[in-house]
């Protein structure tokens, strides 16, 4: 049986991403550097591959700021931006543009970093005759999330917003990845704050819509904490350049690494480190760090730690489990750990 390709995509991309505060101060969490693409790249070129032609990108935190993704046509889509006078839910958000949808669309949670297939979940929806699909993936600790009761077809029968450790009956989560049928908005109230997880699924369900589970094939993780973006950042390392040298200066390398364009690594140590684009890092020692693009650093031992873009570490500093807000400046001799776990 054939079925209607589905084109068109809608990314919610307004949270706040406090939990990553400082480096959310200035950008938006969808589009924090990830090997130096913005985190949000990698599902929209899941996307892209699957078939997708156009996404709407509903902003609401710090608008003006995603339009570093330009028009999409690095990727061969159409990006299209859509603002939300005031914070609408992720529902509410869809609400929004619902004129401008298609009657089946993809939708996606922006705050994700996913290099998945979609092309699966999509034709999984057509051939179940589904309302709503929604991607699945098992996570150890699943309290901090929405988890889903599937039965032997498949099949949603109960969701639970993060339950605590002993309520929760599955450690199959919500992975944000879904798709819908238009009609679905139609329990969406027209300007009011709406959120897809926790208002509209409870009514979809109750009036006995079918809404399916897929398990998600490919790498999916909540960039929700500074532990995540750097493990991304990681992931991204081994996956994509594995063992490929980069041309470091006197430089012991162990681990996974990454120096982006136009960077600088000299004699210096580094342990699963990232040095992103423009940066300099000279005789220093870097363990489980992320140096964020345009940094300076200089004869510094840095541990498990986040380095904002823009920063300058000077001699003598010793910083571990700390998040360095973009521009900082760290005079020489600073110590600090800053409690962190990332």
């Amino acid at each position: 049986m054939s079925y209607m390709r589905i084109r068109q995509a809608v990314v919610m991309v307004g949270g706040k991403g406090t939990r990553l505060l400082p480096l959310t101060e200035n950008h938006p969490k969808p589009i924090l550097s990830v090997a130096d693409r913005p985190c949000i790249w990698y599902l929209l070129r899941s996307m892209a591959r699957a078939g997708i032609e156009e996404v709407i990108l509903a902003c609401g935190y710090k608008p003006g700021h995603m339009e570093v993704l330009g028009d999409g046509s690095d990727l061969g889509l159409k990006i299209i931006y859509s603002y939300e006078d005031e914070p609408l839910g992720t529902a509410g958000a869809m609400k929004l543009i619902e004129d401008r949808l298609d009657e089946t669309f993809l939708a996606a949670n922006g705050d994700v970093f996913a290099d998945i297939d979609i092309a699966e979940e999509m034709a999984l929806h057509q051939s179940t005759s589904s309302d709503i699909t929604i991607s699945l993936t098992p996570v150890e600790n699943p309290s901090e999330f929405g988890i889903a009761r599937v039965d032997e077809t498949g099949r949603i029968t109960e969701f639970k917003e993060k339950p605590a450790p002993e309520e929760a009956f599955s450690n199959l989560i919500n992975a944000g990845v879904y798709v819908i049928q238009r009609s679905m908005l139609s329990y969406v109230p027209e300007g009011k704050f709406f959120d897809f997880s926790k208002d509209l699924l409870p009514i979809v369900m109750k009036e006995g819509k079918r809404i399916q589970g897929y398990k998600l094939k490919g790498y999916w993780m909540d960039v929700g904490r500074p532990y995540d973006l750097l493990e991304a950042n990681l992931s991204v390392v081994r996956r994509e350049f594995g063992d490929r040298p980069f041309p470091c200066e006197d430089a012991c390398v162990r681990g996974e690494f990454y120096m982006g364009e136009n960077s600088k690594v000299a004699n210096s140590e580094l342990v699963s480190s990232i040095v992103l684009k423009d940066s300099v890092v000279c005789d220093s020692n870097l363990n489980r760090t992320l140096v964020m693009a345009g940094c300076k650093v200089k004869g510094a031992h840095i541990s498990n730690s986040i380095i904002g873009e823009g920063c300058t570490v000077k001699e003598g500093c010793r910083i571990s489990n700390a998040v360095i807000a973009d521009n900082t400046v760290l005079e020489a001799g600073t110590q600090m750990d800053g409690g962190r776990t990332v």
